[in-house]
């Protein structure tokens, strides 16, 4: 099982602690940590599993997994976030149990919120992840926040190290192409644990955006089409809060998460230049990128005898490309 993490103090105990009641124990638990600093490797160093660290600078989500993967050993690779948590002790069982049939390439399994996700994110959820199982999915959609993939199929084709995101996606796809099956198990539920703030939303839908652009070419969505779809995800939202009685609370979440939403989408799929790192690091790293940003400012203005700002002010830096989320239709993209 491969869990790849940063800062993950408040969520990876929970999950390791999780995956040892686990009907189905893994054979091996390895976590790819990509330079966090807030106590996430004392947790993991205290739970039986193996550490693998790599440099921030290197990080994007298919290189996180391919380290992962290439240090596992079993033949069915588990994918997860650190941020999730399963709900039911036999959710490990169930995601692998489709791998008895030869042609299984990838399952992956439901995912639903908790009580710190924003009530758009519990609709997203909901529709992209139903219910009912799907045994032969015709789409390329998955999400290796809680999924499995074949480890003999990952060595012919590994993740896509260039992405800045949908790297399940881009394997899905590339998967159905080769003529195996990808599975859909309703029944291997996890909680997804989000609770970003209206710029972290921003960056996670822009940022996957810019990926769709490459995975499915002529992905596309106009001014008129971003706002069309906004007021109809608005509606339907404030549709479902009213019917709970939830309206007047979940009101200004509602309008900021779709905003935030569908700008991300609209402006990822419109983003023409190269993905260099700088732009890697301002979608994973942006607090830290801002205080470089900073400091190398300070450095240029004092190499220039300028003097940096006076307290009480500050250097704003240029907010770049952030992060995106995408089922198959648009903008329907994932939380």
């Amino acid at each position: 099982m491969v869990i790849r993490c940063f800062n993950e103090r408040r969520h990876i105990g929970n999950l390791l602690d999780a995956l040892r009641r686990q009907t189905h124990t893994p054979h091996e638990v390895i976590v790819v940590d990509s330079g966090s600093t807030d106590g996430t490797l004392d947790i993991v160093r205290a739970h039986p599993c193996r550490l693998l660290q790599i440099d921030p600078a290197d990080f994007t989500f298919g290189r996180s997994l391919n380290v992962g993967c290439a240090a596992a050993t079993g033949d069915v690779l588990v994918i997860a976030s650190a941020h999730v948590l399963p709900r039911r002790e036999d959710w490990l069982a169930r995601l692998v149990a489709p791998f008895a049939a030869p042609d299984v390439a990838l399952v992956y399994g439901r995912q639903t919120g908790n009580d710190l996700t924003r009530f758009s994110e519990h609709q997203v959820f909901q529709k992209h992840f139903p219910p009912r199982s799907d045994d032969d999915q015709v789409g390329p959609f998955c999400n290796n926040a809680n999924a499995a993939i074949r480890r003999a199929l990952w060595e012919q084709h590994p993740y896509d190290e260039s992405l800045t995101g949908l790297e399940d996606l881009a394997w899905g796809k590339w998967a159905l192409s080769q003529g195996h099956r990808l599975v859909y198990s309703a029944e291997a539920e996890i909680i997804h644990i989000h609770d970003e703030r209206a710029p972290e939303v921003y960056r996670r839908y822009r940022r996957e955006a810019i990926a769709l652009r490459r995975v499915v070419p002529d992905s596309h969505l106009s001014l008129w089409e971003m706002v069309r779809f906004l007021t109809h995800s608005v509606a339907l939202d404030l549709k479902a809060a009213w019917r709970t009685g939830r309206l007047h609370r979940v009101l200004p979440q509602v309008l900021v998460y779709r905003a935030m939403q569908y700008l991300g989408t609209y402006s990822g799929l419109h983003y023409r230049s190269p993905v260099t790192h700088e732009l890697i690091m301002r979608f994973y790293y942006p607090a830290a990128y801002a205080s470089r940003a900073e400091r190398k400012g300070s450095e240029e203005n004092s190499q220039r005898g300028l003097h940096s700002p006076q307290p009480g002010g500050r250097a704003v830096a240029d907010e770049g490309p952030q992060r995106a989320g995408a089922r198959q239709e648009l903008p329907a993209v994932r939380g």
